[in-house]
C-alpha cells in the first residue's frame, strides 16, 4: 500500500500560514507605531526610523540620525476542529500556534542634504504550529467506537520556519519634492520539520511508529528594494515601493522514508518567495490629526511550486530532483487606513483599521487554513525626551471560520476510501509591541 506522499514536505514547509496571521505565510509586525496603526501609511510618514522596513526612499526625510529598537508579540489562537474521513472523526487540535516575539532594529544616518544610509533587521515571513495531537489519534465513529485507521499523518505534525531580513539601503533627494531610494536585502532562513506517526507498517498491518519526514535545514538568500516619495509640501505626501524577493534556497538534513523504497536524503528545498509593492499617503489634515493608508500587493501567484534537488537513496543511488507540491495561490491584496491624534507635546495616540486578503484560491487545504482577517489597532507614544520615544501598539486580528478538504495519501490507501480528509479552521490573534526611538 502506498502510504507516502511527495507532497509531505511542501506541506510542512507552508503549514498553517493563518499562523504568521497575514496572507500566506507573511507577517506584518515591523514596528510598535506601524502596528498601532494598522501600517496605514508606514511607507511614507517617517516618525521614526522604522519606515526603513517599508521604503528606503523615506530616509531622505530624516534631518539627524535615527534609531528604532522593537518587539513585537504575537499571541496565535489556531484551532482547528472536526478532522475527519468518512469511517469517522479524529476530534480537535486547540492552540495549534505558537505564542512568536519578533525583534527589529533600525538605524537612519543622514550623509548629507542629498544621501542617506539606513540599516535594518526585522522579518517579513514566519510559521510556527504543533499538529502532532492529532497525527498519533484515531478516527471515532458516530457511536463512539475507535476506528482502527491510522491518522493522516503526512498531512500533520510539528512545523518551525524563521526568518530574518538585514536590510542596508541608500535614499537620495533630488529636490524639495522628490526622493529615491534603494536597498539590498539579505534574508536568513531556517527550518525545523517532523511529520511522524503509527502507521501499519508492522508485522500482519501492526501499527508501529513512522518517521515519513525529518528535516532540519538553513540558508541565505538576497533581494532587493526600490522606493519612491513625493512632498506636495510639509503637510501631504504619497510613498511607494517594490520589494524584490528571491527563491529561497535551503540546504541541510531533509529525510523521508517511503515505504517499499526506503530513506530518501535530498540537500536542498527550493521555495519561491513573493514580491510585496505598495503605495501610501499621508496628510495632516489638521494642526493635531493626521489620516494615512496604504494599498500592498503581495504576489503570492508567484509561490507557483516547491522543488527539491540532489536526492539519494540510503545506498548512494541518486533519484534527482522533484517538484514537492504545485499550489494554485493567489495575488493579495491589503488595505488600511488609519489616524494619529497629537494631544500635546508628550502624548500621541493613533488607530486603525486593516482589511487583510487570503491567498488560498479554489484548492481549500487543511495544511494551510486560509482566510481573509480583519485588523482593529491602536497605540500610544510617549515623549521621554525631545529627542526619545517610546511607542506601544495592540492589534486585534480576526479570521474566518473556514471549511477545508486535504488529500492524504495515507487515507487513500484504505480501500474504498478517495483519501480526502475534512476540518473547520479559525485562526485569531492578538498582537502587542513595544518600540523605542532615539534621535540624536
Amino acid at each position: 500500500m502506498k502510504y507516502f506522499n511527495k507532497t509531505i514536505l511542501a506541506v510542512a514547509v507552508t503549514l498553517a500560514s493563518s499562523q504568521a496571521m497575514a496572507a500566506g505565510f507573511q507577517l506584518n509586525s515591523q514596528s510598535a507605531t506601524g502596528l498601532g496603526r494598522a501600517f496605514a501609511g508606514d511607507a511614507v510618514i517617517a516618525d521614526n526610523a522604522s519606515v526603513l522596513s517599508r521604503n528606503p526612499a523615506a530616509m531622505a526625510l530624516f534631518d539627524e540620525k535615527s534609531l528604532s529598537v522593537g518587539v513585537a508579540y504575537a499571541d496565535l489562537d489556531v484551532n482547528v476542529s472536526d478532522v475527519s474521513i468518512p469511517l469517522g472523526n479524529y476530534g480537535n487540535a486547540d492552540d495549534v500556534a505558537e505564542n512568536k516575539l519578533i525583534p527589529n532594529f533600525y538605524y537612519i544616518q543622514p550623509i548629507n542634504d542629498k544621501w542617506a544610509f539606513g540599516v535594518a533587521g526585522f522579518s517579513n515571513f514566519g510559521t510556527g504550529t504543533d499538529l502532532t495531537g492529532l497525527a498519533n489519534s484515531n478516527p471515532k465513529a458516530a457511536d463512539g467506537s475507535i476506528v482502527p485507521a491510522p491518522a493522516p499523518v503526512d498531512l500533520l505534525g510539528n512545523t518551525e520556519i524563521i526568518t530574518m531580513n538585514f536590510n542596508a539601503s541608500l535614499s537620495y533627494r533630488f529636490n524639495d519634492h522628490f526622493s529615491v531610494g534603494a536597498g539590498v536585502d539579505i534574508i536568513y532562513g531556517e527550518g525545523n520539520l517532523s511529520r511522524e506517526g503509527n502507521l501499519p507498517f508492522g508485522e500482519n498491518g501492526s501499527m508501529v511508529p513512522v518517521s515519513l519526514v525529518d528535516v532540519e535545514a538553513d540558508g541565505v538568500a538576497f533581494g532587493g528594494i526600490i522606493g519612491a516619495v513625493y512632498e506636495f509640501n510639509a503637510d501631504h505626501r504619497l510613498g511607494m515601493s517594490y520589494r524584490f524577493s528571491p527563491e529561497f534556497k535551503a540546504t541541510g538534513d531533509v529525510n523521508m522514508t517511503q515505504p517499499g523504497v526506503g530513506a530518501i536524503a535530498f540537500d536542498e528545498i527550493n521555495i519561491p518567495m513573493p514580491d510585496i509593492f505598495q503605495v501610501a499617503g499621508f496628510h495632516q489634515l489638521t494642526e493635531k490629526f493626521a489620516l494615512h493608508y496604504t494599498a500592498q500587493l503581495t504576489t503570492w501567484g508567484d509561490f507557483h511550486e516547491i522543488t527539491v534537488t540532489d536526492g539519494q537513496l540510503a545506498n548512494g543511488t541518486p533519484v534527482g530532483d522533484a517538484v514537492l507540491k504545485q499550489y494554485a495561490w493567489d495575488d493579495s491584496w491589503l488595505f488600511s487606513v488609519g489616524g494619529t491624534y497629537t494631544i500635546n507635546e508628550k502624548w500621541k495616540v493613533r488607530a486603525g483599521y486593516m482589511h487583510d486578503q487570503g491567498v488560498v484560491g479554489d484548492l481549500s487545504s487543511l495544511s494551510i487554513p486560509d482566510s481573509d482577517r480583519n485588523w482593529y489597532t491602536a497605540g500610544v507614544s510617549y515623549g521621554l525626551s525631545t529627542q526619545s520615544t517610546i511607542d506601544m501598539g495592540i492589534a486585534f486580528v480576526r479570521g474566518e471560520d473556514v471549511h477545508v478538504t486535504e488529500h492524504s495519501s495515507v487515507i487513500e490507501a484504505i480501500p474504498g476510501l478517495s483519501g480526502d480528509v475534512t476540518a473547520y479552521t479559525r485562526s485569531d490573534a492578538v498582537y502587542y509591541s513595544v518600540q523605542y526611538s532615539y534621535q540624536f
